[in-house]
């Protein structure tokens, strides 16, 4: 199983990166292949809402005209047999730049053959909450809710914060793993 993990962190040694670390850890232990992708070391712009409506290419075509890294991502995700989303949270919430990805792949998911290769993927949400760590699970509600309009198959969300982050380290392995061998009929078609 080979799994893709965006990452809405800019810092790939901070706490977002280590639960998203710990988590591909499990996945490769049972023997399935990582990537990673940080959204915040990539060319992501915010929708432009194209046209007087609000919309455009993305409801027509399943696509965005915004030429930036936003379609190589994409086409990572849909070559991979599974993804996890792990954002750290701001303000109870996604970070900007999971919110600007999440977004544009929401709206090319309502056009023809957008959903192709995203819906019924096994998905995993990870929200890392720093400070007081109160907003990680109003942060999982927020990326859950986003994934399942686009059609994900979401099998877990976890919330993490500062406070409880080494105790979920072992959780997010352990997470990995059972997802790396999770059989076809446990999830969604």
């Amino acid at each position: 199983m080979k799994t893709v993990a965006i990452l809405g962190s800019r810092n790939p040694q901070g706490k977002t990166a280590n639960a998203a670390r710990a988590f591909l850890e499990g996945v490769q232990s049972a023997g399935g292949e990582t990537a990673e992708v940080y959204l915040t070391h990539r060319q992501i712009e915010r929708c432009r809402q194209c046209e007087e409506n609000g919309w455009g290419l993305c409801r027509r075509e399943g696509r965005c005209i915004i030429e930036d890294d936003f379609a190589a991502i994409v086409e990572q995700i849909r070559a991979a047999d599974a993804v996890a989303f792990v954002t750290p949270v701001y303000y109870g919430d996604l970070s900007e730049s999971m919110r600007a990805f999440t977004d544009r792949l929401r709206r090319i998911g309502t056009g023809p053959g957008g959903k192709e290769g995203l819906a019924g993927k096994p998905t995993v949400g990870i929200c890392v909450a720093g400070g007081g760590g109160g907003g990680a699970p109003n942060c999982c509600v927020s990326l859950e809710r986003v994934l399942r309009i686009i059609g994900f198959d979401v099998v877990d969300l976890i919330p993490v914060r500062r406070q409880n982050q080494k105790m979920k380290a072992d959780i997010l392995r352990r997470t990995g793993e059972w997802f790396a061998g999770l059989p076809s009929s446990d999830v969604e078609s």
